[in-house]
């Protein structure tokens, strides 16, 4: 399994995004460089494109089967891509305040800590629909780790397209995520522009 090692604020820097949408709240105090330099099309494509797979942890093999999935569907590629990315279950889990940040939601999964529908689940990407009960293990609750995370995660907001309690860890997934629920600062018109040349 490929993991993206790259160091966090090293790489928001050479994206142009705030740490803040990966869970961190560290600020890098270094300026890019080469702030002056005109980006291309195709670049401001790609860079579109890399900030969503380093934002939900995705490498680019899932990421263009993720892209095919939203083609086959009904509606527009663009916000139907930025969905599927929504409902992958590390990303549900980081939601609804059960880690501090994606990649800690993406070890939480993949330690068995989570169960959907009364089942295990340990695979990161797995795809949760509208109506599925998210919650921690029984056994992982009385875990000093989830009370650490419950704490930091006092006053974090869950999207209105989830319900969560933080008190039982356990959560529900009411709709579907449209484009205007998602918080993300991608254009995802730039990423549907870039696999369609």
């Amino acid at each position: 399994m490929a993991v993206d090692r790259t160091p966090v604020l090293k790489r928001c820097r050479s994206l142009d995004m705030e740490p803040m949408y990966l869970g961190v709240s560290k600020k890098s105090k270094r300026k890019p460089k080469r702030t002056n330099r005109k980006v291309s099309e195709y670049g401001l494509q790609l860079r579109e494109k890399q900030k969503a797979k380093f934002i939900y942890g995705v490498q680019e093999k899932p990421f263009r089967n993720l892209y095919a999935k939203a083609q086959k569907m009904q509606g527009q590629v663009g916000p139907n891509l930025m969905m599927l990315l929504e409902l992958r279950l590390d990303n549900i889990i980081y939601r609804m305040g059960f880690a501090r940040t994606r990649r800690e939601a993406r070890q939480v999964v993949g330690h068995k800590h989570v169960m959907v529908n009364g089942k295990c689940i340990n695979i990161p990407s797995y795809r949760v629909e509208a109506g599925d009960k998210i919650e921690i293990k029984e056994k992982s609750k009385s875990l000093q780790r989830f009370k650490d995370i419950v704490e930091a995660n006092g006053t974090v907001s869950v999207p209105g397209w989830l319900q969560a309690d933080s008190e039982t860890l356990s959560g529900t997934v009411v709709e579907r995520p449209l484009r205007e629920q998602i918080d993300v600062p991608v254009n995802e018109t730039l990423i549907v522009e870039l696999y369609s040349k």
